[in-house]
């Protein structure tokens, strides 16, 4: 997420500054899609090959890939979306 630092402090996206508001943005997803590959894995829908994971799981084993995944996805749609519409907002201002 440091790449998207610039997002925040250049553009004034203002998402880390609302840790509140983000996290009730993004850990109900994150805990949705989580809990949904917990059910793809357990039931043979789905796997993940461990040549391209760390060999890191959650319970259930999700790979914590997948977690981290579930919570950059979404805070970089949020910065992008609050960024682009601060830049809106200063170009309707001039």
């Amino acid at each position: 997420m440091l790449l998207t630092l610039p997002l925040e402090v250049v553009l004034g996206a203002r998402v880390y500054r609302s840790p509140r508001r983000l996290a009730w943005a993004v850990l109900p997803v994150a805990a949705l899609f989580t809990l949904w590959d917990a059910v793809a894995i357990s039931r043979d829908h789905w796997s993940y090959s461990p040549r391209f994971t760390t060999g890191w799981r959650l319970p259930f084993e999700v790979p914590v890939e997948e977690l981290a995944f579930f919570v950059v996805i979404p805070v970089c749609g949020l910065l992008t979306y609050e960024a682009v519409g601060t830049m809106l907002a200063r170009t309707r201002r001039r």
